[in-house]
């Protein structure tokens, strides 16, 4: 299927939406892009407060209580990407890129260097300077991790994807072991700016990013154009 007025694929934001909730339409997504009736599609979101744990683990990694967490507000869940455990919360720039490999790199580990490139050169264009670490996914910010990244694949679909602390509260990392990582603290675009940009422009220059690094032309559209693409794809 090709987009109308000639883009490549789709991008939809979503604002803040429940974890499971994009989940399950990361799930339809999947399914469309195998049946080939959907082009490659990116979804942006932010998450009211949720710890999650991928297929790495992470329960020996969270450091308070179920209840407690709960008490405070904070939802504990297991999902179906990789890595260990972290955190989302509002003010958190979530990526889920819904891509198919085949058209671009069949090679993961291509995939995960290209979505750390992306969030490198996104910060760059904030001004701030962001590197990988050796034999860790994710970027780092003077030895700080700034952006997570857990994926999935399904014959060589993407789902699942990247997490950028934009200007989120920190203090709920301190409930987990980020990643497992004990050694690396983590930080924020506004923690290392002291005043950060806002979500809309990080999220703008999001889309311009993903476009550049996986060769796309991304048409914004609404969730409800989305949903109706899909229904008429049946």
């Amino acid at each position: 299927m090709l987009c109308r007025m000639g883009c490549d694929g789709y991008a939809v934001r979503l604002g803040l939406r429940e974890y499971r909730d994009v989940e399950q339409l990361q799930k339809l997504l999947v399914a469309k892009r195998l049946e080939g009736s959907l082009p490659d599609t990116l979804i942006l979101a932010e998450h009211p407060p949720v710890i999650t744990m991928g297929r790495g683990g992470g329960a020996e990694n969270l450091l308070l209580p179920e209840k407690e967490l709960k008490r405070r507000g904070i939802e504990v869940l297991t999902c179906s990407r990789g890595g260990n455990i972290t955190y989302h919360g509002p003010g958190q720039l979530v990526l889920y890129p819904i891509l198919d490999l085949a058209n671009h790199v069949k090679d993961v580990h291509w995939y995960l260097r290209s979505l750390e490139q992306v969030i490198i050169n996104i910060l760059g264009y904030f001004g701030i300077r962001a590197e990988r670490n050796t034999g860790h996914t994710g970027v780092w910010v003077h030895r700080r991790k700034i952006a997570s990244i857990g994926i999935a694949v399904n014959r060589w679909v993407t789902y699942h994807g990247l997490a950028l602390n934009v200007s989120l509260d920190l203090t709920p990392f301190g409930y987990v072991v980020p990643c497992g990582l004990k050694q690396f603290g983590v930080t924020s675009m506004t923690a290392v700016l002291e005043r950060g940009p806002q979500m809309e422009q990080v999220v703008k220059e999001a889309i311009f990013q993903m476009g550049e690094q996986f060769e796309l032309d991304l048409r914004e559209v609404t969730l409800e154009a989305l949903t109706d693409l899909c229904q008429k794809a049946r």
